[in-house]
C-alpha cells in the first residue's frame, strides 16, 4: 500500500513533527459531525479495508525520491516508516449516530497524521452506502434485494465496496462477480436488452437463454411491450418443461400495474411460484411506494440511486486530534468544537435511552455496553483477516441493531435520530480543557 495515498498537508505535518523529534502517542477520532437529512442513523462499515490499508502503509524507495525531487520532503524522515498504532473502532454492521467516535487511532504522531486522509475515506463511504442500503431494506419488507450499482459506482473498486456494504445492510446478492467471490456473495444477473435485441424475437432469445442456463432463469421481458414478453417467456417456460425456479424481470415503466398484469398472466399459467423482479432507478423511496400500492414483486434490483447514496452521498465525518501523549486536546472552533480524550459510546440496550459518549476508561453508566472494541495493536489486526467471514459477522450485527432500533429513527420520511449525550466526566474533562485553552495555557 502507497504511502502517497494521502493528502500533502499530512505529509507536510508529519515531516515537521519527525524533524522536531515529536514522537509522542496521539490519539485521532472519527466521528460524523451531522447526519445527513433523511438518515435516522448510519451502518458502521469500511473498518476491514481500513486496517488493511494501515497494516499496509509505508513507503517505497520511487515514492521517497518522489518526495525529494517533486514535492521538496526530506525522505529520510519517512523511510522505512510504517504505522504502529493501536485502534479503537465500533464493528462494523453496528448501528451509530451523529457525534459518536467510528473508530479512534493511537500511534505516534506523524503515523496518526499520515493516515488520516486514508482511514476518513474507507470508513466514510463504506458507512455512506451501507446507510443508503439499509434504508432500501427497510422499505423492501420480506422482499429480497440484489447489488445493480457495480456499472455506476465512482470507480472499480468502488463497486466492491458497494456488494460488501450493502452485503452488510441485507442485500441478498451482486451482480458484481470478483466482489461476490471476495465476499461470499451469490452472484446473481440476468440478461441486458441487448441480449433480446440480439435474436430475432423474444421467444427466441427466451429459448436460446434457458436453454445454455436451465437454473433458475429469470427473463428480461420489457424490451418491446411487457405484457407480450410475459406471455412470450411462458410459452417457452412450457416448450421447454422448465419444472424448477424461473422469474422475470421489470426494468421500466409503471413497475407496479406491470407488476400487477404480469402476476396475472404468470398466475394464470399455473406459474404461481414464479418471481417477479424489479429494477430501474430504484431507490428506498421507489421500494416503499411500490410496497404501499400492494406490488406482487419478490425482488427488487438496486443499482445507482444505491451505489453513489444518491440523495447523500457524503457524510460530513472528521478525523480529529483529541490527546497529545497523556495530554487532552480539542478544538473550540463555531460548528466544528471537538470533545478531549479518548473515548467510548455507551448504549443502553434496551433503547428506552440514547447512547452516552463518555471516557474511554470510565465505567459504563448502568446497564449500557460499550460499543467501540480493540481491533488492532501494534499495527497489526486482532483478528485475522477473512473477508467473506467479516461480512456474516457484520450482518448479523446489523439484523440485531436494526431490530433494536427504535421506530421513529427507523422512519424513511422525518426520521427522529437518537441524541448522544455526554457523560458527566467527559463534560468535566471538556471544560477544564477549554478554560485552560482560554488562559492560554497547556493542560
Amino acid at each position: 500500500m502507497t504511502g502517497l495515498r494521502t493528502d500533502l498537508y499530512e505529509l507536510r505535518m508529519a515531516a515537521s513533527y519527525l524533524r522536531r523529534d515529536m514522537v509522542e502517542r496521539a490519539t485521532f477520532s472519527l466521528f460524523v459531525r451531522r447526519l445527513p437529512p433523511q438518515r435516522g442513523f448510519l451502518v458502521a462499515a469500511g473498518l476491514a479495508e481500513a486496517l488493511a490499508f494501515l497494516e499496509g502503509f509505508a513507503f517505497d524507495e520511487g515514492e521517497l525520491g518522489y518526495l525529494r525531487d517533486t514535492v521538496g520532503l526530506d525522505e529520510a524522515a519517512l523511510a522505512g516508516l510504517r504505522f504502529t498504532g493501536d485502534v479503537w473502532a465500533v464493528p462494523e454492521g453496528r448501528v451509530v449516530f451523529a457525534d459518536e467516535p467510528l473508530l479512534e487511532v493511537t500511534a505516534p504522531i506523524a503515523e496518526a497524521q499520515l493516515v488520516e486522509t486514508g482511514v476518513l475515506n474507507l470508513i466514510t463511504f463504506h458507512t455512506t452506502v451501507a446507510s443508503k442500503a439499509a434504508r432500501c431494506r427497510l422499505a423492501a419488507g420480506d422482499a429480497q434485494l440484489v447489488d445493480f450499482a457495480f456499472r455506476r459506482t465512482h470507480g472499480i473498486e468502488a463497486g466492491a465496496a458497494v456488494a460488501r456494504a450493502s452485503a452488510i445492510a441485507g442485500f441478498a446478492a451482486t451482480s458484481d462477480v470478483e466482489a461476490a467471490r471476495r465476499y461470499g456473495l451469490p452472484p446473481s444477473g440476468t440478461m441486458a436488452h441487448s441480449y433480446v435485441e440480439a435474436f430475432p424475437d423474444e421467444r427466441a432469445a427466451f429459448r436460446a437463454f434457458a436453454t445454455d442456463f436451465p437454473t433458475n432463469p429469470v427473463f428480461l421481458v420489457d424490451t418491446y411491450d411487457t405484457p407480450a414478453g410475459v406471455r412470450a417467456a411462458v410459452e417457452v417456460i412450457a416448450e421447454l418443461g422448465l419444472t424448477g425456479p424461473v422469474g422475470v424481470r421489470l426494468d421500466s415503466g409503471d413497475l407496479a400495474t406491470l407488476a400487477v398484469q404480469t402476476r396475472a398472466i404468470l398466475d394464470g399459467a399455473g406459474l404461481t411460484r414464479a418471481q417477479i423482479v424489479a429494477s430501474g432507478s430504484l431507490d428506498e423511496d421507489a421500494i416503499a411506494a411500490l410496497v404501499a400500492a400492494g406490488a406482487p414483486i419478490d425482488a427488487y434490483g438496486v443499482g445507482t440511486r444505491m451505489g453513489v447514496s444518491f440523495d447523500a452521498p457524503s457524510l460530513d465525518s472528521a478525523y480529529k486530534l483529541v490527546a497529545v501523549g497523556d495530554r487532552p486536546v480539542l478544538k473550540l472552533s463555531p460548528g466544528k468544537a471537538t470533545l478531549p480524550g479518548p473515548k467510548q459510546v455507551f448504549r443502553d440496550p434496551t433503547g428506552a435511552s440514547g447512547d452516552v459518549v463518555g471516557l474511554r476508561d470510565e465505567p459504563p453508566p448502568g446497564d449500557h455496553e460499550p460499543l467501540l472494541v480493540p481491533v488492532m495493536r501494534g499495527g497489526r489486526r486482532l483478528d485475522g483477516a477473512d473477508p467473506a467471514g467479516e461480512v456474516r459477522a457484520a450482518r448479523g450485527r446489523f439484523d440485531a441493531d436494526l431490530a433494536w432500533l427504535p421506530e421513529p429513527a427507523r422512519r424513511l420520511a422525518d426520521p427522529a435520530p437518537l441524541t448522544a449525550t455526554v457523560s458527566p466526566a467527559l463534560a468535566a474533562l471538556h471544560e477544564r480543557v477549554a478554560a485552560q485553552v482560554a488562559r492560554g495555557a497547556t493542560y
